[in-house]
């Protein structure tokens, strides 16, 4: 089975920081089975971008890229739903 790592852009980091405890749980718990399987029921692919894809938890839209031949997954955005549609 392939594994892939896990990489948080600093400003995926940032976004994290402004959010509760409890709802920074739920993500990292989400994100962290990309490794076994990174594109769970549900995600989709991004338009506009290549190896972009989109996944809802919650109220909070996660962008991430996978990168196959890297056998990584770059977490981009996790924002509050509210602000995507601004």
């Amino acid at each position: 089975m392939t594994y892939f790592e896990i990489l948080w852009r600093s400003s995926t980091k940032k976004d994290l920081r402004s959010l509760p405890p409890d709802e920074v749980a739920g993500i990292v718990a989400a994100v962290v089975k990309f490794v076994d399987e990174p594109f769970p029921h549900g995600a989709q692919k991004l338009s506009g971008a290549e190896h972009t894809h989109g996944l809802r938890l919650g109220d909070h839209p996660l962008a991430y890229e996978v990168l196959v031949t890297q056998k990584a997954i770059v977490i981009q955005r996790v924002p509050h739903r509210k602000g995507v549609y601004r």
